[in-house]
């Protein structure tokens, strides 16, 4: 999906370096009724997973007209997808949620999806208690949107954490609507994870930087990224951030298993005190010039003239320690130029909208493992 294909040699390079690197991606969907007018097949996210051998958690995007049967098909895809995919049950307070999760659960789902905006609730709604006592008594891993359009979710999530402390609570996309302050709580609330489903770089490093590393889980947010192109981005912001082989394995799937599978979770350590690279004036100017070059294609249009800026960015000389990262930055943008008429327009995204976002990623890792 995407540009998947021309981002492998990124994803090589990380692999070779840490080792048994086994991608699970923690947030994926399926599906072609959201009205966001985003979908995504079952088959183009197992060709994703197929380019880096991974798994994923998968659950419908929003489907109006209800779960009951989109969550069925995606039980059925995942039990015919050869160990790729694990189901998870996606759930509204309306329309009998503990029955619906009920029979889910026996048709094979291993989990909860629960989207307070797409699906119009408030997570503290008095008709998801039962659902809770369900995730608790199984110890189920439930995924929670807490993007940007939400007011907060933080205290609602560590009352449910309170109550239920075996729920596995993995709150999407960094949690940025309150990782501001709700990483301050990871010592108290040690039944909350952290997906890494965003397209910035500076929300990623912020995780890693801020949250233990067994809290945080490698996750693409599929049609919105892929699951290549997030475990590059996740294993290379940890390697900058200063975690250890055992970490990054952890990140890039290793906890999502366990959670998948009920198991304990895995305690890391604390997060790192210090990044294993400074980043230079040089690549500032670097990763600010493509993440405003992002912005644009994230709506379907084109650059402009960021993307020019960042070319001039990577012009360093030879003997400068950052040139390998410029010039690994320049061939992601190169590929861009070359590709972007002739990758298919899929979603609202700019063709190549991965290449620039990698790249985006690649010159804020300079500590990070390029390919030759």
């Amino acid at each position: 999906m995407y540009a998947d294909e021309l981002l492998v040699p990124w994803f090589e390079a990380l692999r070779a370096d840490v080792g048994a690197l086994e991608v699970y991606d923690a947030h994926t969907h399926v599906g072609a009724q959201d009205p966001s007018g985003f979908s995504a097949t079952v088959a183009e996210l197992t060709d994703s997973l197929d380019l880096c051998d991974g798994r994923a958690l998968v659950f419908p995007l929003t489907e109006p007209d209800g779960y009951r049967e989109p969550n069925r098909r995606c039980i059925e895809q995942a039990a015919a997808s050869r160990g790729r995919l694990t189901a998870l049950a996606r759930l509204t307070p309306g329309g009998d949620p503990v029955r619906l999760l009920s029979d889910a659960l026996d048709a094979g789902a291993r989990g909860i999806k629960l989207h307070p905006s797409s699906d119009q609730f408030e997570l503290g709604d008095p008709r998801l208690e039962g659902v809770f006592e369900i995730a608790d008594a199984q110890r189920l891993p439930v995924v929670v949107h807490a993007g940007p359009e939400l007011e907060t979710i933080g205290r609602t999530v560590l009352d449910v954490s309170e109550r239920y402390p075996q729920v596995r609570m993995i709150l999407a996309h960094c949690a940025l609507v309150d990782l501001a302050w709700l990483w301050r709580e990871a010592a108290s609330a040690p039944s909350i994870f952290y997906d890494t489903s965003w397209w910035s770089p500076a929300h990623l490093m912020a995780l890693m930087r801020l949250v233990p590393p067994g809290r945080i889980l490698a996750a693409s947010d599929l049609p919105y990224s892929t699951p290549l192109a997030a475990a590059i981005a996740a294993v290379r912001c940890g390697l900058q951030a200063g975690l250890d082989a055992a970490q990054l394995r952890s990140v890039a799937g290793g906890q999502v298993a366990r959670l998948a599978n009920g198991e304990e979770p895995l305690d890391l350590g604390p997060a790192p005190a210090v990044e294993a690279r400074p980043i230079t004036p040089a690549l500032e100017v670097l990763v600010e010039s493509l993440v405003a070059a992002l912005e644009p294609m994230q709506r379907g249009e084109d650059p402009g003239t960021p993307i020019q800026v960042a070319r001039h960015a990577c012009d360093l000389p030879a003997d400068d320690p950052d040139q390998p990262v410029a010039a690994s930055v320049l061939r992601l943008v190169d590929l861009y130029d070359e590709h972007r008429h002739d990758l298919p327009r899929r979603n609202q995204f700019a063709p190549g909208r991965d290449l620039i976002m990698i790249a985006a990623m690649v010159a804020r890792t300079p500590a990070a493992t390029l390919p030759s």
